[in-house]
């Protein structure tokens, strides 16, 4: 991508956030993005993104699927060059993770 056409860091990661968005964890009516499941999204100068994540639990019933389709949904945004997806369990997702709209949908607002 040439230096002219290159998308500017912030406006990837907000595209990548919207599409975080449209994924759901199949036992709590919540995006894995508001949950709390996405630790941190790295972009490096060629717009390969790095997307650290956990689970909610390491038992999780889609821990082989939902990080795959965190990989598929992130790679197929405009202008990302390559997507990666660790997970990890350091720290334990918990409660306190969740954002404020989260925790709005979940009544514990």
């Amino acid at each position: 991508m040439s230096e002219e056409h290159k998308i500017p860091k912030k406006v990837l990661e907000d595209a990548i956030v919207e599409q975080l968005k449209l994924i759901y964890d199949p036992e709590i009516p919540v995006d894995i993005y508001n949950l709390g499941l996405i630790y941190d999204i790295d972009i490096d100068d060629d717009n390969n993104v790095k997307v650290l994540m956990t689970l909610t639990a390491p038992n999780c019933p889609v821990a082989d699927s939902l990080p795959e389709e965190v990989k598929t949904r992130v790679k197929a945004t405009h202008g990302v060059k390559n997507a990666e997806v660790e997970l990890t369990f350091d720290p334990p997702w918990s409660k306190d993770f969740l954002s404020d709209e989260a925790k709005l949908m979940l009544g514990m607002m």
